[in-house]
């Protein structure tokens, strides 16, 4: 190659690297503040932060989010009042939160006993009428709900074995204020509405025989089923709807190819979640079992029916507390029963 070509082709791709550069270095067209519902270090807290620095890139810089831990600029149940106000933009949060305002958010949060596979509940979402009922229920409040995420099933902590729904009867359970208590009280478990933070040191102490706490990979991080050794996996009880929404004046401002964008890397975001605290969970499931003094218990198909059998009744209870709450239950099971997952 002679030297002018090479001149030439130098001059070009010095031209091509300083545009670049100038593209990197400006400034986002949007650059929103989210508040997490977790801790900063929680291997949750960290997947969702890739999940931000995923639509920077997608977005080629247009869209900056800088994700908040719990607690960083106001209390978990106060952001959507938050974002409403323009404090906040947006928040990934548990919906249970907002149960308060609508009994609908309570029961579309987490309907205890329905799912029994993270896939059930994203098809309710995504093509069931979720998504619809979220956008109703978060309008009015001024939210746009983009998507949903979550953990995954839960694992059950027991420092007694529980092999089936009869075993709940007079157990003192730490279980959080609403649904899930009113479940677990209709199957004779005897509620005990304490913070995560003292979950440990309740069971240590005896104040609590069992706990509905997280996934399994984070009780057992947190020791939990060091001291209570007959952990149920997977949990029988509850699989939370975390939900990502923002303003909704923001979210209509924006041009349609970053809303495709945002609600896309959402639904990516669910199934990355969804797959790599599972394999955190199995991990520290056969750590668990490799001690040999923790004893694993999986409900049957039988104990797990009955217990929703019991949860069926709380959610109609409960759909009789408002118009919104009887149309999620009317959505809800409805979609069940088209998909063979409701006797």
């Amino acid at each position: 190659m002679n030297t002018p070509i090479k001149t030439l082709l130098g001059a070009a791709f010095a031209v091509a690297l300083a545009a670049t550069t100038s593209l990197s270095a400006q400034a986002a067209d949007y650059e929103w503040k989210f508040q997490s519902s977790d801790n900063s270090g929680t291997p949750t807290f960290e997947i969702d932060q890739e999940w931000t620095k995923r639509v920077e890139e997608m977005t080629n810089g247009r869209i900056k989010i800088e994700l908040l831990p719990v607690g960083s600029i106001v209390e978990h149940s106060e952001t959507q009042d938050a974002i409403a106000a323009g404090i906040l933009d947006g928040h990934i949060t548990d919906v249970s939160y907002f149960s308060g305002k609508d009994p609908a958010f309570s029961l579309i949060a987490n309907p205890i006993g329905a799912w029994s596979d993270p896939q059930q509940m994203f098809r309710f979402i995504n093509y069931g009428g979720g998504k619809e009922l979220m956008n109703k229920l978060e309008e009015p409040y001024g939210l746009h709900f983009i998507g949903a995420v979550t953990p995954g099933l839960e694992a059950f902590v027991s420092s007694v074995p529980l092999n089936g729904v009869a075993d709940l009867k007079g157990l003192k359970v730490r279980a959080p204020e609403g649904m899930v208590q009113e479940v677990f009280a209709a199957a004779g478990a005897a509620p005990v509405n304490i913070p995560q933070s003292e979950v440990y040191t309740s069971l240590d102490k005896k104040v609590i025989d069992a706990a509905d706490a997280t996934v399994y990979a984070t009780n057992s991080a947190m020791g939990l089923n060091d001291i209570a050794k007959h952990p149920v996996y997977p949990g029988f009880h509850s699989m939370p709807l975390v939900e990502i929404s923002m303003n909704k004046e923001k979210w209509d401002a924006l041009p349609k190819d970053l809303q495709e964008i945002l609600t896309v890397s959402v639904r990516d975001l669910s199934q990355d979640l969804v797959a790599r605290l599972q394999m955190k969970d199995r991990e520290a499931v056969a750590k668990d079992m490799a001690k040999g003094d923790i004893e694993i218990t999986n409900w049957s198909d039988e104990e797990r029916a009955k217990f929703r059998a019991i949860a069926m009744k709380q959610w109609k209870k409960v759909a009789e507390r408002s118009d919104n709450a009887q149309e999620v239950y009317d959505t809800l099971t409805k979609y069940l029963k088209s998909q063979g997952l409701l006797q």
